[in-house]
């Protein structure tokens, strides 16, 4: 049986040592004092994460797939944030996926062993016809979850790049990953239980990493969430009439009027408002820049 006893994220927390004895409100407040810490440790990360970023774009840009894997709450931060791609920046549902260990299941309810085989990981790279346009992301907070590292060894040898992310120092648990990506937060409240301090650390992370992602991409003009389908609710509907309003000027009739007939693309309609041109023009000029929206209408000032 492995040791992990010296892992950074298996150390008891002086801090909390009394947990079991506080007032809910000491305990509000140390819980508190304690998430405050994750910034900083996130911060002493970035050029790992602009280097991530770099992979992820580049994989966008020609084609490929940012896959997600992980155990646990790992892998449900993953999956996570993978199914909140669509629906924020209008993107493929298959150009970002989330693997968890154990399947669906393992999201709603612990599938205890499920990450204890490095070839169930390797299988699912398999499944998943990971290839060299890829990026494999391998989520593993405490670092040793052989499920992940068998998806990561798998996926270089299909040629995908690989990133790893751990709350563990990289001399403790090494990897052979493209980019090693180590938030160091410390030891959790609640000895060992990484769904906390490391989880929050993990989706400040991997929000950062698709989010510009798909900024670099053309999925953003200025900081407005311009590639949406306000055809899928209501509450879409009435922020793309308002970012059409901001950037033109247009009441909102008459913005409701030109999202409509860009049918309820919201870039679509700035180009057809911009370039006085039609739907079928300004989704040619859309596919001419790969979607760029500021190569078609200039950055303002």
């Amino acid at each position: 049986m492995q040791d992990r006893g010296h892992l950074m994220t298996e150390l008891r927390n002086e801090k909390s040592r009394r947990i079991d004895r506080m007032s809910i409100g000491e305990a509000v407040a140390m819980i508190t004092a304690e998430d405050a810490t994750v910034p900083a440790a996130v911060s002493a990360a970035h050029p790992e994460i602009c280097r991530a970023i770099d992979l992820v774009t580049s994989a966008f840009e020609a084609g490929g797939r940012l896959i997600y894997v992980g155990a646990g709450t790992s892998g449900r931060l993953g999956v996570l944030d993978a199914s909140e791609c669509p629906p924020t920046f209008l993107s493929d549902p298959r150009m970002v996926q989330g693997v968890i260990a154990g399947g669906w299941e393992a999201l709603r309810k612990a599938v205890e062993g499920a990450e204890d085989l490095p070839e169930d990981g390797a299988r699912a790279i398999d499944e998943h016809a990971v290839g060299p346009a890829d990026v494999v992301f391998g989520i593993a907070t405490g670092g040793t979850t052989p499920f992940v590292h068998g998806a990561l060894a798998r996926a270089r040898e299909c040629g995908a790049k690989t990133v790893f992310f751990a709350c563990v120092r990289k001399e403790d648990v090494p990897d052979d990953a493209d980019v090693s990506i180590r938030v160091l937060v410390g030891p959790e409240v609640i000895t060992g239980s990484t769904r906390m301090k490391a989880g929050t650390a993990t989706k400040l992370v991997l929000n950062m990493v698709t989010t510009i992602s798909m900024v670099r991409i053309g999925k953003v003009y200025e900081n407005l969430m311009v590639d949406v389908n306000t055809r899928a609710n209501r509450k879409l509907v009435d922020r793309g009439e308002r970012i059409l309003m901001t950037l033109t000027g247009l009441e909102r009739s008459v913005a409701g009027q030109l999202l409509e007939a860009a049918e309820g693309q919201v870039k679509t309609a700035l180009v057809m408002h911009e370039k006085q041109v039609g739907r079928s023009d300004a989704e040619a000029l859309l596919r001419s820049h790969h979607g760029q929206l500021a190569q078609i209408l200039g950055r303002p000032a």
